[in-house]
């Protein structure tokens, strides 16, 4: 199997090879767009394309030194890695993260670890996730629910408030001011205002079948002209994903938030997707006190399937540097957690 580097335009067929937004050519786009560096590698058989992935470059501040990462990527092959190990020496990377979009079993991690790759020292992508199965019917969905959940999303419905797409600049100006409120409320970090202007309008927000170009979606709940709520959704190949959310602390008595989930869930359906990926969770018998757990819960009232993947792997490539940058990255968190 022979690779090259990707530097054209090539999207539906690099996109027929991938299976996660974080690996779709337009997210790479993005990832441009904020300056990232963006490495696209394609491995071919018969000079047909049967494999790809993107590796972005992260330069570690006052020096000549990157991380590469590799976010829901395909689980390696030999060949792969070898590549990987091969461009991130020639990019001066210390190592390279690699989060294959793999379900958890004892070969899979057998695997990664006789190609080389050690288990991370700070995984950045969440290993557990919730899928819903978005081929049952609305009844059948609805009636799986969570007693609490259906009950809150009846609240949602008594008390009138709405729920509707609005990709807007406007209706992202709002989503950004919600999120602000949130991340400050929740006290955890998010990605910067930049970040997610640039996404927004490097994104289409139209979804066209058969999804292999990958749309971004802005939902929100209003109540008496108010916005309570606004999730960003990606759609790509047969799936809808919630990576991004944010609601105001008013109006909490409405349960918009439980009834926004089920009209996603419907967005879903409407568009033919298969799959509901809920962008993350907790682990098996989740500690109570973890300030995720709340998020966590409200997922689980949906019924999805609880899904972990085989995790996050270092390709180490400079061992004494690698090292140090663990050390270093050890106290960098303490601090941020500490801090004000």
């Amino acid at each position: 199997m022979k690779y090259t580097i990707i530097d054209t335009a090539i999207s539906t067929q690099y996109n027929k090879t991938v299976t996660h937004p974080l690996q779709s050519y337009e997210w790479g786009e993005f990832r441009k767009a904020t300056g990232q560096k963006v490495i696209r590698i394609g491995f071919y058989e018969e000079e047909k394309l049967t494999r790809a992935f993107t590796m972005t470059l992260h330069s570690i501040p006052k020096t000549k030194w990157f991380v590469g990462y590799l976010p829901k990527t395909q689980l390696p092959t030999a060949a792969q890695v070898e590549a990987i190990r091969e461009i991130g020496k020639k990019q001066d990377c210390i190592f390279v993260q690699v989060e294959p979009n793999e379900p958890h079993s004892e070969p899979a991690n057998n695997i990664l670890l006789s190609l080389g790759l050690r288990r991370a020292a700070r995984p950045l992508f969440t290993r557990f996730t919730f899928i819903l199965d978005l081929s049952k019917s609305e009844d059948e969905l609805l009636t799986n629910l969570h007693p609490k959940t259906r009950y809150n999303i009846r609240v949602a419905q008594r008390h009138n408030v709405s729920i509707s797409e609005r990709n807007t600049d406007d209706a992202f100006s709002t989503y950004l001011r919600i999120m602000g409120e949130t991340t400050k409320r929740q006290r955890f970090f998010a990605h910067s205002e930049t970040y997610h202007k640039i996404q927004w309008e490097t994104l289409t927000h139209e979804a066209k079948s058969p999804y292999n170009q990958l749309s971004s979606h802005l939902l929100v709940a209003n109540y008496n002209m108010k916005t309570l709520a606004a999730w960003l959704l990606f759609v790509f190949r047969d799936t809808l994903y919630y990576p991004y959310g944010a609601s105001s602390s008013e109006h909490r008595e409405t349960m918009a938030s439980s009834l926004m989930m089920w009209e996603v869930i419907k967005f879903g359906k409407a568009l033919g997707l298969k799959w509901f990926d809920m962008w993350g969770a907790l682990g098996i018998d989740p500690d109570q006190h973890d300030p995720w757990y709340g998020f966590h819960k409200f997922k689980q009232g949906f019924r999805p399937e609880h899904r972990e993947f085989v995790g996050s792997y270092d390709l180490v490539l400079n061992p004494a540097l690698y090292r140090i940058y663990v050390m270093v990255d050890k106290i960098r968190w303490l601090l941020l957690k500490v801090r004000p």
